[in-house]
């Protein structure tokens, strides 16, 4: 088993291969120790790109192919999927898994017979849910100026994407939903932007832990309670539930212990 770092590793060595690859490229004269370098100066620096912004994807799919295995000082391992978290205990093995919740509707946002209903809805999903899950809102007031241009962007995107799904022969009925829910998520918040009403932000993520004889028998426990709890929570609450792996699950399980404090930390954390 290796050690190995998050994305912020492999960025910084794609960096530095592409700094290498520059000094060679300068120094050596026009050569083919120049060609050699300028490729290794482009490469390391699109790589350095990648994995610095989508090194949620870039990683989980690299250890994958690897069959690299995360480990830390403190006995927890992440497997080369890296969308569960291993820890031994007493020859018992225990794993979680962490789930990404995108809220679109704010309880501001509803009218107190609204918000009733929806606290209804949370509970069915809760006596759903068959197994012990942790769910945690992390909240913090954001930039009003700053919010106000990631809203427009955000709908700006959200109503392209719907007009081209509209146009296609065959749209997909979810998609159009997902995305029109998107478009009016974006103008119930401007809309209150508009009428001086301060921008909260929230980061939800729910964890969900399984106990297995074998690592793969706890991992796999894990995965298909994730899958059960994504599914109840999705149709009970009017939210999108994804399963974190790589740099977002790690980030999450790193809240567990210490979570930021202010909100330029907590915002650039997130992917």
């Amino acid at each position: 088993m290796a050690m190995l770092g998050g994305s912020k590793t492999y960025t910084l060595a794609a960096i530095g291969v592409g700094f290498v690859g520059a000094l060679f490229a300068i120094v050596g004269g026009g050569g083919l120790l120049s060609l050699l370098g300028g490729l290794a100066a482009g490469l390391g620096a699109v790589l350095g790109v990648l994995f610095w912004r989508y090194g949620y994807i870039m990683v989980p799919l690299i250890t994958s192919r690897a069959k690299i295995i995360m480990m830390s000082d403190l006995g927890y391992e992440i497997p080369p999927t890296q969308d569960v978290i291993v820890k031994s205990v007493g020859g018992v093995y225990y794993a979680s898994a962490f789930l990404g919740m995108k809220i679109f509707e704010s309880a501001t946002e509803k009218t107190a017979e609204e918000n009733l209903v929806y606290s209804q809805f949370f509970e069915r999903a809760i006596s759903n849910i068959k197994y012990v899950t942790k769910i945690t809102y992390l909240l913090y007031v954001e930039d009003v100026t700053e919010k106000r241009k990631s809203i427009e962007t955000k709908r700006a995107e959200a109503q392209l994407k719907l007009a081209r799904e509209r146009d296609k022969a065959q749209p997909d009925v979810l998609k159009m939903d997902k995305l029109e829910r998107e478009v009016q998520k974006e103008d119930n918040e401007l809309a209150r932007l508009v009428k001086g009403v301060k921008p909260m932000g929230v980061i939800a993520y729910a964890q969900t832990t399984a106990v297995g004889v074998s690592k793969d028998a706890a991992m796999s426990i894990a995965r298909n309670q994730a899958k059960e709890i994504r599914t109840s929570l999705e149709n009970a609450l009017n939210v999108e539930v994804t399963q974190l792996s790589g740099d977002e699950m790690l980030k999450c399980f790193e809240w567990e212990k210490f979570f930021p404090t202010t909100v330029q930390e907590l915002e650039e954390s997130v992917v």
